[in-house]
């Protein structure tokens, strides 16, 4: 029987649901030397990311440093042996440092990744792009320079538009300060020398809270991830949609949360994930490269 898409897409979504109902194994994380400090810093701020947790990442440090010397750390799950991953994902997190759930949730999504990559995507996961905003005594926003690293891409006319947004449409709010010129802010200019250095054909930054998908870029937006629906709310300038649609016509799926300070509920994380994984295979993979079977899609943990 010749199974189509849709018919892979189902069984992929039974087997996941399937899979994450598996309990996890105990975790016997070693501390990384080089990224312990700040995962210990991450489970003081967040009450659902533990330290082991967080050790279980095997989180690496890129190179790059906030304003304040945090290191910002990766996980990258990459290419399998003999196989060739249908795309390249480059998954963010914390880009605003008051916005909890953004972090907490990409690392349940990590959790999954640990025991069920395949292969089938090489994948690039940032947790927390934006450490000195969140782990601040008080989180916020902004970065340790007070800029809104999410403005701070270089786009057409910088200067023009952003002091037109910033000053006639903000009221020059500080919570969305762009910065005092384009790739300002280290954290803005490692990520551009990452999209530069990966070249994802996709890019998914999570957010919080306004319950929706937003989507820059062809060809086909995800209309439903779970119970987050589609609502395009523009290109603003300096943002890192705006950037990489109109500089390297990229796909950017954005993710906003429902709320910033309150995780969705585990089946609901489970349900944006299978359904992003899906609406992936259906619209950012090569599929004329290998055929897609459903052992490329989920790995059965061992008995």
């Amino acid at each position: 029987m010749m199974r189509t898409p849709r018919t892979w897409t189902m069984l992929f979504l039974s087997a996941t649901l399937v899979l994450l109902t598996i309990p996890a194994q105990a975790d016997n994380a070693q501390p990384d030397p080089q990224s312990d400090p700040l995962c210990k810093r991450i489970a003081r701020k967040l009450a659902s990311v533990g330290l082991s947790e967080c050790r279980a990442q095997h989180l690496k440090p890129t190179g790059a440093t906030s304003v304040l010397g945090a290191p910002i750390l990766m996980r990258e799950y990459p290419p399998v042996k003999h196989k060739q991953p249908l795309g390249r994902v480059l998954f963010i997190g914390g880009v605003h440092g008051d916005e909890y759930s953004s972090v907490s949730v990409t690392f349940k999504w990590m959790n999954i990744l640990n025991k069920h990559h395949s292969g089938l995507f090489h994948w690039r996961f940032i947790p927390l792009i934006n450490p000195d905003g969140l782990l601040r005594r008080k989180s916020q926003r902004i970065n340790a320079n007070g800029v809104d690293i999410n403005r701070n891409f270089p786009t057409q006319s910088w200067d023009e538009a952003l002091n037109d947004y910033w000053t006639r449409r903000t009221g020059r709010n500080k919570r969305r300060y762009p910065g005092p010129y384009a790739l300002s802010e280290p954290e803005t200019r490692w990520l551009v020398e990452e999209i530069a250095r990966f070249r994802p054909d996709v890019i998914i930054s999570v957010h919080a809270p306004h319950g929706l998908v937003d989507f820059d870029g062809p060809p086909k937006a995800p209309i439903k991830l779970g119970s987050l629906r589609l609502k395009v709310l523009g290109t603003y300038p300096g943002s890192l949609g705006n950037y990489a649609v109109a500089h390297k016509e990229l796909q950017v799926v954005t993710l906003e949360l429902p709320y910033a300070g309150i995780m969705p509920k585990k089946r609901q994380i489970s349900r944006i994930w299978i359904d992003l994984v899906a609406w992936l295979i259906k619209n950012a993979a090569n599929r004329s490269a290998v055929p897609i079977l459903l052992t490329d899609i989920v790995q059965t943990p061992p008995s």
